[in-house]
């Protein structure tokens, strides 16, 4: 039997004990973060440009990034599609391959 959690904005929680996988965003969000970070780093490796250069680059576009900070949000995941966009530019990237076919 669930148990009543709280109303949050006029919605009911209910906890059963029991976690289901498949449901919820972060999941599913894991694939799209992995995809931009799979994106930018093969369109780095594929120029070979490394996270220093890229700080550099970023800074002559006036994107003041440390390299350090650079390489822990591409492993995070954890960057906007301006970052995404900026870096893409900054490295000389024209367009982007969303797949294999």
């Amino acid at each position: 039997m669930a148990a009543q959690r709280g109303i949050a904005n006029g919605i009911s929680n209910e906890y059963d004990g029991v976690r289901n996988d498949d449901e919820g965003a972060v999941k599913s969000d894991d694939k799209w973060v992995n995809m931009a970070k799979g994106i930018l780093r093969a369109e780095m490796t594929r120029r070979g440009i490394t996270y220093e250069q890229l700080a550099a680059k970023l800074a002559e576009m006036g994107v003041a990034d440390t390299a350090v900070n650079i390489r822990n949000k591409v492993a995070r995941g954890g960057f906007s599609a301006a970052f995404m966009l900026q870096c893409l530019v900054a490295v000389g990237c024209q367009t982007v391959r969303l797949d294999d076919r």
